[in-house]
């Protein structure tokens, strides 16, 4: 199979989240491009407008946000809608957090059964009130207040509670700190200092200190590393030719599957790499090798979270096995990942084994065929996908518009990539 071309990954789902929120948030207008058209930005779009935010229909293009300022937030008379996205929903749980009214959040079947008390308790801590109807999950009542400072400690590596908990800062006016078991991925950090805020990083603490107006700022959402992956994938799997991935985010904390791809031997470099709106961007070329093997560590994880599901297929094709270990997150994601992965991979015919917070993969170079279910989980079925593609592979998904979620153009783009 020849691979060529160039591909431009659709704008990061987690600068997209953040850029309509701080857009909103901020006083004046924002001016975003690049942002990503996808199901789960359309949900954080829809619950700023319910929430009285103007925005335009989500667009690629310049789209313009009028912010209404940090207090400027107004109830809404229905549910606010998650829909898939539990970025949306953690996230805006910080900010209603903050809000003098109740909000009802809501979701999808999937979402609804995804923890919600991980952010509740730091967010309780601070002097809101939560309100279950589903065990840990959606629905949930926001009561929110005036609340007060924080020092947490978190339990689990997320970049979700993080955010949450910096955003009740921003909004209340005060001062919170975050120490995490790891370094998770800094958008949120990054975007507030862009926007002249003091926000302190050091190892894996944060600390927000108020003071400064949220100003309006303009915003160039770059590529999706997590999309990106996908067709770093397709190309070192190849037999020949090389793929151009321009526009690609290179934050550090989000480039994890491509420090493993290139220890598994694929051959990639970064090109023009430069700096935008505060996120380092550049242009990924990746070419086949032979690929082998390798252990991810626990370490490892939360910088390439997203990606594993197709990281487990390319090793369902290397010579050798890999081993991820350290990645209980994943039983609550969109899907069971872990459990999703192991059981379609055997069941189109690879060896692999469901570890309690990992798998193991053997790989080989036999033909694989059967169906793939999806459980409604874009990266599934983006990763199988990219698998199905590969000569002598016949392999159904049995959900393939679920990828609308994250990259609405996927199959699109992969047709276009292989020659």
């Amino acid at each position: 199979m020849h691979v060529s071309g160039t591909v431009r990954v659709p704008g990061d789902k987690s600068i997209s989240h953040r850029a309509l929120m701080l857009g909103a948030l901020g006083s004046g207008d924002s001016r975003i491009t690049g942002l990503l058209p996808s199901a789960d930005v359309q949900s954080t779009a829809s619950m700023l407008r319910a929430l009285g935010v103007a925005m335009p229909d989500i667009s690629p293009d310049v789209m313009v946000v009028a912010g209404v300022g940090l207090g400027g937030l107004r109830a809404s008379a229905h549910d606010l809608d998650g829909g898939n996205s539990g970025t949306t929903t953690r996230l805006m749980a910080g900010v209603l957090a903050a809000c003098p009214f109740a909000s009802r959040v809501i979701g999808d079947a999937s979402l609804s059964t995804r923890p919600m008390q991980r952010v509740s308790k730091p967010l309780t801590a601070m002097g809101a009130r939560f309100e279950f109807e589903n065990g840990d999950g959606l629905p949930m009542t926001v009561h929110g207040g005036a609340l007060h400072g924080i020092t947490w400690r978190s339990e689990h590596a997320s970049a979700q509670v993080k955010s949450a908990i910096l955003l009740a800062g921003l909004v209340a006016n005060v001062p919170v700190e975050v120490h995490e078991p790891a370094f998770t991925r800094d958008h949120t950090e990054r975007m507030l200092r862009g926007r002249g805020l003091d926000v302190r990083s050091e190892g894996t603490m944060v600390t927000f200190v108020p003071g400064r107006p949220l100003a309006a700022m303009d915003t160039a959402v770059p590529g999706d590393p997590s999309s990106a992956t996908f067709f770093a994938a397709l190309a070192a799997l190849a037999t020949s030719g090389e793929i151009a991935l321009e526009n690609v985010c290179t934050n550090p904390s989000r480039t994890g599957a491509f420090v493993v791809l290139d220890r598994m031997g694929v051959r990639l470099g970064w090109e023009d790499v430069r700096e935008n709106g505060g996120e380092p961007v550049g242009t990924l070329v990746v070419a086949p090798r032979r690929v082998v093997g390798t252990v991810i560590e626990p370490r490892e994880v939360p910088s390439l979270i997203d990606e594993l599901p197709m990281l487990a297929c390319v090793g369902a094709r290397a010579v050798g096995e890999t081993r991820v270990t350290g990645a209980a997150e994943l039983r609550v994601k969109e899907s069971d990942r872990i459990a999703a992965v192991v059981q379609n991979l055997r069941a189109i015919g690879a060896v692999a084994e469901e570890l309690p917070d990992g798998f193991v993969v053997q790989g080989s170079d036999r033909p694989l065929a059967g169906r793939v279910v999806t459980h409604g989980d874009h990266r599934i079925a983006m990763a199988f996908g990219i698998l199905g593609a590969l000569p002598g592979n016949k392999i159904e998904i049995d959900d393939p518009d679920c990828v609308r979620v994250s990259y609405p153009e996927f199959w699109n783009d992969l047709a276009r990539a292989i020659r």
